[in-house]
């Protein structure tokens, strides 16, 4: 699967928003509201960040990988495409990274 991409997953999160909530998780978290979502995209950072200073590298990977799946669903919730998140980081990297942070200091 090497050649799965950000854009198969988003895919794969539209495929299964379809589905009926006994068969997909996905549709489960949708049916919760965006704040459910939200609330689990809070709990996969806190685990991804405890799994970034821990000592064992294949956990990191699972809980990033977990993390991007239910960024996904959030993005999904909101009606926010990968395409469009692209697009601003795109647009940011026109500047330096510490050029375009203090950019949005005032904003």
């Amino acid at each position: 699967m090497a050649d799965f991409t950000l854009h198969d997953l988003e895919k794969r999160v539209e495929e299964r928003a379809g589905a009926s909530p006994d068969a997909s998780y996905t549709r489960k978290l949708l049916d919760r509201g965006v704040a459910q979502c939200a609330k689990k995209l809070g709990e996969e950072a806190v685990e991804t960040v405890l799994a970034a200073v821990g000592e064992d590298r294949d956990h990191l990977i699972g809980e990033a990988a977990d993390l991007l799946y239910h960024l996904l669903v959030v993005l999904r919730a909101r009606g926010i495409t990968l395409a469009e998140v692209e697009a601003v980081l795109a647009a940011r990297t026109a500047k330096s990274g510490l050029e375009e942070k203090a950019s949005r200091k005032g904003g």
